[in-house]
């Protein structure tokens, strides 16, 4: 729609309150106004019961509807984008996973592309990598036989493959090279994740005030909590930096998502979905970078039986924060939207409902579903089980 409309729903999450029984004006891609009375003149858009959120932020996703990131494509990216747009994302990195070094960097050709393309659904915000800095201990769903020593060379060669639209690195702390690399690749203004670690506390804080952002899905693929050896979990948890949280249910249990919520504060904790090709399809054998794995219930694992990324949409994060850790939804709603936007530092104009952002916005139905998916005030995905009454 190129003309100005109304959204108009019994709530509405804005970024500082909530508004009952009001309407979004949307024009020439952004919110224009928040009201209680719209103009009759302009036409309105109404679903009964409906809650209105911000568009969702996916930092963290390998695939979805059987393409992968990796398969280093703007035809397997524009998928993925689609695919999320079902599922209320507005934005997403797309994220590579441990391969061989010439497939790493056709992965992130293809992100650089697709970063300065409009995608069919979700826009492409830059590109995420998981993969090849790590070590062994932790590895879980990642091929150790094409880890690589970290080195800046290393680094530039993807910053320079992605034409500057790579966002992430993350790397194990315990690596060589690991805090002078970290000060390097924050230079460029790309952010550091720790995880996939055996770290322990103090080497991750080196990590940390070497300018790492955070930890890489929180407690799964790193050193856990001792008394007397905190670990990289500890460190992640206590420091002054992000998490991301993979809240399926089987990452990670519902009390350790409230202890999350309780120690850290909302703009510091992700939800990610950190979905595998597999989300989406049915139960069966996948592949993940250079390695089989089985879905089981909608569970991935490798063979050996680690957790091999998830299938998880991030409304349902959303819904799972709120219902398993009886987070307040508002809260949850901004992990998965205000919270990536500001780890982008893209708060100024995406990851919450206010006047003059852009208008990236999902309409969840009573359930939870989707109705529809907004983005730069364009609707590119509307759920036909619903209607809408103008």
């Amino acid at each position: 729609m190129h003309d100005p409309y109304y959204i108009c729903s019994k709530l509405i999450i804005g970024e500082r309150e909530n508004y009952e029984d009001h309407a979004v004006l949307i024009e020439s891609g952004k919110i224009k106004k928040i009201t209680k009375s719209p103009n009759q003149g302009i036409k309105s858009i109404y679903y009964k019961d409906a809650i209105v959120i911000p568009g969702l932020i996916d930092l963290h996703i390998h695939g979805r509807d059987g393409c992968d990131v990796m398969d280093g494509t703007i035809n397997s990216l524009d998928k993925i984008s689609m695919s999320l747009a079902q599922h209320g994302v507005t934005g997403f990195l797309a994220t590579t996973v441990t391969s061989t070094w010439e497939k790493t960097l056709q992965a992130f050709n293809a992100i650089g592309v697709a970063a300065q393309t409009k995608m069919s659904g979700a826009a492409v915000l830059g590109g995420y990598s998981e993969g090849l800095f790590f070590t062994k201990d932790h590895k879980g769903a990642h091929d150790d036989q094409f880890f690589l020593d970290l080195t800046v060379e290393r680094v530039d060669a993807m910053i320079e493959a992605t034409k500057g639209a790579l966002k992430v690195i993350a790397l194990a702390p315990e690596i060589e090279n690991s805090v002078k690399v970290t000060k390097h690749i924050t230079a460029q203004n790309v952010q550091v994740m720790v995880g996939h670690t055996n770290a322990t506390y103090q080497e991750t804080i080196d990590v940390i005030d070497a300018g790492a952002s955070g930890g890489v899905h929180v407690f799964n693929g790193m050193r856990g909590i001792h008394h007397r050896e905190p670990g990289c979990t500890g460190a992640v948890l206590t420091k002054d930096c992000c998490v991301e949280v993979i809240a399926d249910g089987v990452h990670l249990h519902p009390a350790i998502l409230d202890l999350i919520y309780k120690v850290k504060p909302v703009e510091d904790i992700n939800l990610i979905s950190d979905c595998i090709n597999a989300g989406g399809m049915p139960d069966g054998t996948y592949r993940l970078g250079e390695l089989d794995v089985k879905v089981e219930n909608g569970i991935a694992r490798t063979n050996e039986g680690s957790l091999a990324g998830s299938t998880l949409t991030l409304e349902k994060a959303v819904h799972n924060m709120s219902n398993l850790a009886g987070i307040e939804f508002r809260d949850a709603v901004h992990m998965a939207s205000l919270s990536p936007a500001k780890f982008l530092k893209l708060e100024k104009t995406k990851g919450s409902i206010k006047e003059e952002k852009d208008a990236d916005l999902c309409i969840l139905g009573s359930e939870g579903e989707v109705i529809m998916t907004v983005i730069n005030g364009e609707i590119v995905y509307q759920n036909d089980n619903f209607k809408m009454r103008d």
